[in-house]
């Protein structure tokens, strides 16, 4: 491997952290009503907090930007290092890490869902169709977002390995973002056994 190739590696991936560390949660929030997202609801940025909180449109606007974002900085990084597989797989890692873990928000960030339907869009499509498909049945069913979201993050390693036998960059990526996803989840986790959580509701505030 070249110094060229670790220069676009690095690059790429540094890149991929600060675009997924933009809070389009936080920052919508804040532009269109004045609240800080960060003190409503759950506190968290993502859009199913927003959602709950300010509206379904609210909410459906932050889901598109998390998923334009995630989706970019995958682009991006294709771009930049001609369809490299290390390298897309860490960019797909990075974006996640920087929306759970945003510098600008002394890194309490969101869940990363979103996120990771857009970075993995670019690389994994039909795999993460089959997780929308999960995530969509879970939630209907039991009418828990969260819960979706935890089912269709531990079914994505496995749904990659059966139906596209990635490379190993891909199939590793996948289990990093399951892992990052579930973890992000531990408060729901909680809520869910103790028979707390939210339930799904289209009638936020405003929406």
């Amino acid at each position: 491997m070249t110094d060229s190739f670790h220069f676009t590696l690095a690059l790429s991936t540094l890149i991929a952290y600060f675009i997924g560390g933009m809070p389009f949660g936080y920052w919508f929030v804040r532009l269109t009503s004045g609240s800080d997202i960060r003190t409503m609801g759950s506190g968290n940025i993502g859009a199913t907090n927003v959602q709950r909180t300010a509206g379904t449109k609210a909410g459906l606007i932050v889901l598109a930007l998390d998923i334009f974002k995630g989706f970019f900085a995958v682009w991006l990084a294709n771009v930049l290092s001609n369809h490299d597989t290390i390298t897309l797989a860490l960019a797909a890692c990075a974006v996640m890490v920087g929306h759970c873990y945003p510098v600008l928000l002394g890194f309490k960030g969101g869940k990363a869902v979103a996120c990771f339907i857009g970075a993995f869009a670019c690389i994994t499509l039909a795999p993460l169709l089959a997780v929308v498909a999960v995530f969509v049945l879970t939630v209907t069913f039991s009418r828990f977002i969260s819960l979706g979201s935890i089912v269709g993050a531990l079914s994505f390693p496995f749904l990659v390995f059966f139906i596209q036998h990635p490379p190993a960059p891909f199939f590793y990526a996948a289990i990093f973002a399951a892992v990052l996803v579930i973890y992000r989840h531990k408060g729901n986790i909680e809520r869910l056994r103790a028979g707390n959580e939210n339930v799904l509701s289209f009638k936020g505030k405003g929406g």
